[in-house]
């Protein structure tokens, strides 16, 4: 086998999305056994366990460490920017305009 035939069967991308290994995780993490998959219905180990809390809080860490990148971009000092990223992210109202992160509102 060829090297570049080798670079091949690796192009195409296998991973999930991050929001969607997180909620998979999570409904492990809640039901303490196996959601999905060939070990489906056995229970988790403490490694198993570990492995699903600790990327749950990577995926808390990043989005914070993002909100307060992202305030501090719109001109808020820092101990404002670290106010918004460790508050809870709340849904607009319905009837609010659309604000895309990282980009000021036009005007």
């Amino acid at each position: 086998m060829s090297n570049e035939a080798k670079n091949e069967k690796y192009k195409e991308r296998r991973w999930r999305a991050p929001h969607k290994r997180a909620t998979k995780y999570a409904t492990d993490r809640k039901a303490g056994v196996h959601t999905a998959g060939p070990k489906e219905g056995k229970e988790l180990t403490e490694f198993e366990k570990g492995i699903r809390s600790g990327y749950l809080q990577c995926q808390t860490d990043h989005a914070s460490f993002f909100k307060y990148k992202d305030a501090l971009a719109r001109g808020k000092t820092k101990e404002q920017a670290k106010e918004a990223a460790i508050k809870p992210y709340e849904k607009p109202a319905k009837d609010a305009p659309k604000e895309k992160p990282g980009k000021p509102p036009k005007a």
